[in-house]
């Protein structure tokens, strides 16, 4: 049995709907699908529907709300005021994201609801699509790369400049 785990897919949980109807054990459910009787259990828990048996819509449902409880929300949302704030230092003003950053928390020292960081500004730049907006936030970096990256790939180079 694979010992990375993987979430179930619609064909899994349309097996477990079948056979936990059809009465069949956790255990036997988990060996057919390949996986430990305690997920086919948790599975079974998560989508237990109003008459009492197991509703994959449901579960899925139930997975899915779960999974967005436990993701950090993003700061610079496109459209928010922070993220227009920062957008127009950095673009029009010319200010590098650490200014940006020290800026927001000396306004806002108690509230870190309204800071942000300079590796989040970073970021929410090159994590962009392509297009006019990406090419005028790197454009506005006072380096202007337009890709992020380690500065050597070797241990030779870290070498080469002790040795000067």
């Amino acid at each position: 049995m694979d010992r990375r785990y993987k979430h179930l897919n619609s064909e899994e949980r349309g097996v477990i709907f079948a056979e936990y109807r059809r009465r069949v054990s956790l255990r036997a459910i988990g060996t057919m699908l390949g996986r430990s009787p305690s997920t086919i259990g948790r599975e079974i828990a998560r989508g237990n529907g109003d008459d009492g048996g197991y509703c994959p819509l449901a579960g899925r449902q139930n997975y899915d709300t779960r999974r967005a409880r436990s993701r950090r929300l993003r700061r610079l949302l496109e459209g928010s005021t922070l993220h227009t704030w920062v957008h127009g230092k950095l673009v029009h003003l010319g200010w590098s994201p650490e200014q940006i950053a020290g800026k927001l928390r000396a306004m806002h020292p108690n509230n870190p609801d309204r800071r942000v960081s300079h590796e989040t500004i970073y970021a929410a730049i090159y994590a962009q699509p392509r297009g006019r907006l990406k090419a005028a936030m790197i454009e506005a970096l006072r380096q202007g790369k337009s890709s992020r990256g380690r500065r050597r790939t070797t241990l030779a180079g870290a070498d080469d400049r002790q040795n000067e």
